[in-house]
């Protein structure tokens, strides 16, 4: 290429000289023509004085217009020539990108490219801005062969993410018959949410079979026991009985919470609409705990406001939430002896809000951000003898985010936690 590029400067210098200085020769050659004419002139010197000033004109011309010429070709600086177009291309990507002359200079960057890589700098190497080999690697074979390249790498500082790069050699027409301007554009693609719904993906399926394989293997051992060893044991098969019964509920509710955390996520675009009062939905599931409360020797104590707070929900969705809120209060934070249910509103927020406040041992910090995770416990072992399936939150934080509210928690170790649901209020607007 460069070869050819050579050969063409050569033609077209000569057919440049010969163009700026065609309007002075053809002055030269009328003057001299009509000199000759009129007969001031013979033809010979005629010729000959028309042929000096011809060749003087040329070469006088073609050194001083020509030379910038063939320099702004073969070594044109990037950053003086205007790219409006180019500019306006890289602003109106919503990705990081950039455009990179042949020798990796930066001469063009978009804002989220500089949020990418503070330290771009026009007219600098890229590899002072980006130290990613991968990146790098890919420029330099998109300059060498011409083609594509597409590369992907992960940052892990400050946080981890994960891109892909693409570097695309594009050719930009020039003015006359120049050659075209060689760049490389270079873009950024997030791929950070594809990676981390596939990680979730994954821990969500080695999670759930963990679930199931373990009330399944007891169930198998136990039944081996009963068809072997305590066949003609009554008491045992009594035992054991208890136990896979036991098991066999604990399978149950993991597969019903997990088909209703299924649906809660494909119905979570519909928005309910049905008005409900909070006070009666509290007041139902505080009398259907009373019986666990009392067993582990709680007192639930409910707080509400004498008028009714009504929101537009999904009435069994919404005693699933408190269900899940008021029954881990129980179970988890028992050694209380106390649990406060407050219902209230915020005006200034126009929501309702329903605290479960108990006084446990309380939550460690470095565990709050994660509890609302499918199967995420803070103690595994408690967690599994209480009968949990550690899918409580989830389903409370994805039935009240369909419902356009949220669920918040705030704990102190060592004095208790409350979880906290958020709901907005029915308007004169809503059905």
């Amino acid at each position: 290429m460069a070869l050819a590029n050579s050969e063409w400067l050569k033609g077209h210098r000569i057919y440049q000289r010969i163009g700026i200085a065609r309007f002075p020769l053809g002055a030269t050659l009328a003057v001299f023509g009509a000199l000759w004419l009129f007969g001031a002139l013979a033809a010979v010197p005629s010729i000959v004085g028309s042929g000096l000033i011809a060749a003087a004109i040329l070469f006088y011309r073609g050194d001083v217009s020509v030379a910038p010429a063939d320099h702004a070709i073969v070594d044109r600086e990037p950053a003086a020539v205007p790219f409006p177009l180019l500019e306006a291309i890289l602003r109106g990507m919503p990705q990081p990108a950039m455009a990179l002359d042949v020798h990796s200079e930066v001469i063009a960057a978009n804002a989220p490219a500089m949020l990418l890589a503070p330290a771009i700098r026009l007219r600098a190497p890229i590899s002072l801005a980006l130290r990613v080999p991968e990146v790098l690697d890919a420029v330099r074979r998109a300059i060498a062969e011409d083609l594509p390249q597409r590369v992907e790498f992960v940052e892990r500082v400050p946080i981890e993410r994960w891109y892909r790069a693409t570097a695309v050699p594009i050719a930009l027409p020039t003015r006359s018959l120049q050659p075209p301007i060689r760049l490389i554009l270079v873009s950024f693609d997030d791929l950070t949410p594809l990676r981390r719904v596939e990680e979730m993906r994954a821990d969500f399926i080695a999670n759930a079979s963990h679930e199931l394989r373990t009330p399944l293997a007891s169930l198998s051992g136990f039944i081996e026991t009963l068809q072997g060893p305590a066949r003609d044991d009554p008491a045992a098969r009594t035992k054991f009985l208890a136990i896979m019964q036991a098991q066999a509920n604990r399978m149950a509710r993991l597969i019903d919470d997990l088909l209703s955390l299924s649906r809660i996520e494909l119905n979570a675009h519909l928005r309910p609409n049905v008005r409900v009062a909070l006070q009666n939905i509290i007041r139902q599931v505080v009398d259907g705990l009373q019986t666990l409360a009392r067993d582990r020797q709680v007192e639930i104590r409910v707080a509400a406001p004498a008028e009714p707070i009504d929101v537009l929900g999904d009435r069994d969705e919404l005693l699933r939430v408190f269900e899940n809120l008021i029954e881990n209060a129980v179970k988890y934070a028992a050694s209380g002896k106390r649990i406060d249910v407050m219902l209230s509103l915020d005006l200034a927020q126009d929501e309702a809000k329903v605290a479960v406040r108990d006084y446990g041992p309380g939550i460690a910090p470095e565990h709050l951000p994660r509890l609302t995770e499918r199967f995420y416990r803070v103690d595994v072992v408690d967690s599994r003898a209480q009968g949990g399936t550690g899918l409580g939150l989830a389903l409370a934080k994805h039935i009240l985010n369909r419902h356009g509210g949220r669920l918040t928690i705030a704990s102190v170790p060592g004095a208790g936690a409350t979880f906290s649901a958020h709901l907005p209020l029915v308007t004169g607007r809503d059905p």
